[in-house]
Formats: structure tokens, sequence, C-alpha cells
């Protein structure tokens, strides 16, 4: 019985975090963590072939609050969320708290970001880049 409630509550508690994406239409940054990345973007453990999991194209910005060019990055990204709200999702992976995940997801230099497009593959950026190459990245890799 308790296996079934958890199962219950947990089933219940993705779709919480689904209809969080879903609806974020005030352009707010949503953190993941490794269990929220497996439900909204691509659940690495069930499958080795990339599957993006989200209804909306999406950002995730790998960080690490240490490194300086990603906090030069994070208003440029909150920038972004807001102006394409309802668009797109801007999703942020603390590196550090996370590293399970970002292992699996081959992170190596921060900040990357990753441009995930609801068809085909996630495409990458390395590095501080200026607000006006993002913006290119959402238009010609996420809303073509």
């Amino acid at each position: 019985m308790a296996i079934i409630a958890s199962l219950f509550l947990t089933n219940c508690k993705s779709q919480i975090k689904n209809t969080q994406a879903d609806n974020n239409t005030t352009g707010e940054v949503i953190m993941l963590t490794d269990a929220s990345f497996k439900t909204n973007v691509f659940n690495y453990t069930s499958t080795k072939n990339w599957e993006y999991l989200g209804s909306k194209p999406c950002i995730i910005d790998f960080y690490a609050d240490w490194c300086g060019p990603c906090r030069m990055l994070s208003p440029r990204l909150e920038e972004i969320a807001k102006e394409y709200a309802g668009k797109i999702v801007v999703y942020k992976v603390n590196t550090d708290q996370e590293q399970m995940l970002s292992n699996k997801m081959g992170i190596s230099s921060l900040p990357t970001v990753l441009f995930c497009p609801l068809k085909g593959m996630p495409q990458a950026s390395l590095g501080l880049v200026p607000k006006e190459t993002l913006i290119k990245a959402v238009n010609d890799i996420l809303l073509k």
C-alpha cells in the first residue's frame, strides 16, 4: 500500500513539474534537478537515444555558482526567458549539485547552454556568449 501511495505521489509531482514548465507564461527560469530533468527534458535512464519530453522548446543552462562567466550569462538568460515567455522554457542546472546529471549529459566546461528543439538533437553553446547570439540561436534552432 505504501509503495502504491509513493508511486502515486511521485507521478503527481512529475505532472506538477510538467505543468509548471508548460504554463510558464511569466518567463521565470526553472531550476532542474536530476529527477525533474528526467521528467521534463530527457530520461537518460530509460533510453540512450535523445527524445525531448517537453511541449515547448527549451534552453538549459548548466552552470556553477563559483563560475564568473556563468554569473555573467545568467541575467541574459533571464531576459530571454521573459522576452520569449510562453514560447520557450529556460531551465538551469547547478552542476555542483547535479553532478551525475552533468556527467551523463557530457558537460565538461562552464557555462554550457543546450538549445533543445521539439524535434531533433539539442545544440550546445560553450562559454559566455552575447545576448544577440542567444537570441539568434533561439530563433534559428528553437522557433524555426
